[in-house]
């Protein structure tokens, strides 16, 4: 149940400590505490916050980005986990509601990395956990398929809130699935940069471009308010990605940077922060402004035939095995039965 239709949201276009969990679970922390001061109730951070996005497999062949990878699964975070649980703390500790993107490992391998999201409560529950249901392009060099799970809106005191990641936000189904929930406030995070092309050739794909068309069409046909928020590149991110080679550099240099946005349940953009600068992008929000657009276009209510057209999405969680012991002694006094919940 909403308890304040109307509040203030902040979207962190900000840079990770580059393949540096700690120092970047620091920073997000810090961010989290300049928002909240500044009255914001709701903080979303880019795609795979924590601590890198993995722009190289575009700028190097695979065989030369073993390092790289190395450092990524490495540095990725367990969920739960201690740095989760110190932003969850945070969150907790300034009563604000919290979207990270961070980079996710898992106890079942050494090399498998999800690109992940969670939202976190007021009261530093985490409310959902997403996995991005399919890498993109070069992508699928670094990160495993996502499942399920995490395709579901969350009903917080600030309204009911979805979240995709990057390309997601291009997958009209996905998208049917949230709007069905009832979304009224869509988060989206994107990289800082995605190089398609080498830009001496035209036609290098319009990050900024993209995300505008994607963004006004999901708060357009949901009627819902859109937090849209980029990475951002620092000097130290791109003086090491530079190093690969003078070709890594150039094309860093000429490709097309991201855009943070607020859109209304209109599609009109009320805020916005250029892909070149770093900062913490504030927009003032009123979920009532969700109602009065439902009456032109609801699609998913009164303006779609339900006996023509069908959606089934499986959420369950896909473990890469599940063990069904012979015998399952009965436990000990006091043993935990605790275990990972259908999500985890």
């Amino acid at each position: 149940m909403t308890d304040d239709p109307h509040y203030k949201v902040a979207a962190a276009q900000v840079a990770p400590v580059f393949l540096d969990s700690a120092a970047t679970v620091d920073k997000a922390c810090s961010v989290i505490a300049e928002a909240a001061r500044n009255g914001a109730r709701l903080i979303a951070f880019p795609e795979t916050y924590i601590s890198a996005f993995p722009v190289w497999a575009a700028l190097r062949a695979p065989i030369e980005n073993h390092e790289f990878f190395r450092r990524l699964a490495a540095s990725a975070l367990r969920c739960p986990g201690p740095e989760i649980e110190r932003i969850t703390a945070t969150a907790r500790r300034h009563g604000v509601v919290v979207s990270l993107g961070f980079n996710e490992g898992t106890a079942a391998s050494v090399g498998c990395i999800w690109n992940s999201n969670i939202l976190i409560g007021e009261d530093g529950c985490v409310l959902n956990h997403h996995r991005k249901l399919v890498p993109t392009f070069y992508e699928k060099l670094v990160w495993a398929n996502g499942d399920g799970a995490g395709l579901r809106v969350s009903a917080t005191a600030l309204g009911r809130i979805g979240m995709l990641i990057c390309g997601e936000n291009t997958n009209p189904l996905a998208r049917f699935a949230l709007m069905a929930e009832g979304e009224q406030v869509h988060i989206a995070s994107y990289p800082p940069v995605w190089p398609t092309r080498d830009p001496a050739l035209g036609g290098n794909y319009d990050l900024a471009q993209a995300i505008r068309i994607r963004s006004g069409g999901h708060a357009f046909e949901g009627k819902v308010f859109n937090i849209v928020v980029s990475g951002f590149m620092d000097p130290p991110m791109a003086n090491e990605l530079a190093r690969l080679d003078t070709e890594a550099q150039r094309i860093l240099e000429r490709t097309p940077r991201g855009v943070s946005l607020v859109l209304a349940p209109t599609g009109e953009v009320i805020a916005e922060l250029s892909g070149a600068d770093e900062g913490l992008l504030y927009a003032e929000i009123d979920l009532a402004a969700c109602v009065e657009p439902k009456q032109f276009h609801d699609v998913t209510g009164g303006y779609n035939r339900f006996d023509v057209f069908e959606l089934t999405v499986d959420r369950t969680r896909r473990p890469p095995v599940r063990f069904k012991d012979e015998e399952s002694p009965a436990p000990a006094a006091g043993d935990d039965l605790g275990g990972p919940s259908a999500r985890d």
